[in-house]
């Protein structure tokens, strides 16, 4: 029996309701997609991946930093691996940033003063392959950024004697959930080891023409 009531159509036969329906999902999901495609990513090694990690996140404009491995040709590293020199990787962190915010030579300018690029062994206390730096382009734009933030400071005390590696992206392993923001989840911790690395101390000489 009729209602009286309109069934009035939209879009392939849909009702006006379900029209409606659909463009608000749209309008909530496409939003977010545009946020995920609109960020960027950089990866960095610069020894105890606690360090780089808890540096990184300062920064504004950054999302998330994630410690794990890079450099290496085995699949699916280990911490025990990579500790154990058995697989060629470094200890790095994989950055996800808003380039609204803050730009991939910002992120290679902020580096070198989280690190002592003039060490070719590891980092401060870190010893051995597995902590030495470096920066992992994924393509020439960030080649070329890389390479012209390393040449500004080769300059002072460090002109010359600059040893970490501008290197092509390998794939990156992250480490286990025990390592990822160890700096807030084992704050005591973490703070003993960097007090007992002596990093601040040292990076603070690296620098100190600069006034770090």
């Amino acid at each position: 029996m009729p209602t009286g009531r309109k069934n009035e159509k939209g879009w392939g036969g849909m009702t006006r309701r379900r029209v409606a329906t659909l463009i608000a999902i749209a309008l909530l999901v496409f939003p977010t997609l545009a946020r995920s495609q609109s960020t960027g990513r950089a990866v960095f090694a610069g020894g105890c991946f606690w360090t780089i990690e808890y540096e990184f996140e300062r920064l504004p404009g950054v999302v998330k930093a994630v410690s794990g491995f890079s450099g290496g040709d085995h699949r699916f590293p280990t911490y025990d691996d990579v500790e154990g020199g058995r697989t060629g990787h470094l200890e790095a962190v994989e950055v996800t940033y808003d380039p609204r915010q803050i730009r991939y030579r910002e992120l290679v300018d902020a580096f070198w003063r989280m690190i002592d690029p003039t060490d070719a062994a590891g980092q401060t206390c870190d010893r051995g392959n597995h902590y030495r730096s470096a920066v992992f382009v994924g393509d020439e734009t960030q080649r070329e950024a890389a390479l012209a933030s390393r040449a500004a400071i080769d300059t002072g005390p460090r002109r010359g004697r600059l040893v970490t590696p501008i290197r092509a992206e390998k794939p990156f392993w992250p480490a286990g959930a025990e390592h990822q923001d160890f700096y807030r989840t084992n704050a005591a911790r973490y703070q003993l080891y960097r007090s007992l690395c002596g990093r601040d101390r040292v990076l603070a000489e690296v620098w100190a023409d600069e006034g770090r």
